[in-house]
């Protein structure tokens, strides 16, 4: 399994650079597929998910599709999983892209795609993997207000992969409150592991291997 989890998206060339390792021939030889879900629960201006994708697509690729994870066959929505050669899943609200899997019943499904095909996050899209994306850890992280804001209360991982947890953004101009203080803070009240990175940064997953790749900074709390 290849996670490539990124706060920002492939913003810099390092980043870029990590997809093309990882995915081991060029852009223009490969398919890849963009899951937007996240982001249909977020309000407002989407001008970000737009340079997101636009800047996706200016890699070149092969064939560059776009799913929709609710409302559509679960087989229909596996086929298109395992059409890809990369799965990037976009940006928004974390617990909708997560309650989305669950309801849909796609986690073993999606799981088995990941097996042979490469996973890209963006900051929602990076957040579903742990095992401690619950209601505690919305608690704990201060976001309690978007998982009410779907009308829940109990936050079940889809995944649970591994036991840390990760935290976007840091030092974003988008985000002016997550600097060292939001994430001292964070860092006091958490009773599990958590990385912390900035917009430059991205944390890779290979099987049972986990490193940071950055052009900017980060911060981990084991």
């Amino acid at each position: 399994m290849e996670l490539l989890l990124t706060s920002s998206g492939l913003c810099n060339e390092t980043l870029r650079d990590a997809l093309r390792d990882i995915l081991g021939k060029p852009f223009g030889s490969a398919n890849v597929v963009y899951i937007p879900t996240a982001s249909v629960a977020e309000p407002g201006d989407h001008g970000w998910l737009v340079a997101d994708m636009s800047r996706l697509h200016g890699l070149g690729w092969r064939e560059f599709d776009v799913l929709e994870l609710n409302g559509l066959p679960r087989r229909m929505v596996l086929d298109r999983l395992l059409h890809a050669d990369v799965i990037y899943v976009g940006g928004g609200n974390h617990y909708h892209l997560a309650r989305s899997i669950t309801g849909s019943d796609l986690a073993d499904g999606f799981l088995e795609a990941l097996e042979s095909r490469v996973y890209v996050g963006v900051s929602a899209g990076s957040m579903i993997f742990s095992r401690n994306l619950t209601e505690h850890s919305a608690d704990v992280i201060g976001d309690a207000a978007d998982l009410r804001v779907l009308g829940a209360t109990t936050m079940e991982p889809p995944f649970g992969l591994f036991d840390w947890y990760l935290k976007p953004h840091l030092y974003s101009s988008d985000f002016p409150e997550r600097d060292d203080a939001w994430a001292d803070r964070i860092a006091a009240r958490a009773d599990f592991p958590i990385y912390l990175i900035d917009d430059e940064t991205a944390i890779r997953v290979s099987d049972d291997k986990v490193d940071v790749i950055s052009e900017g900074r980060w911060r981990f709390h084991p």
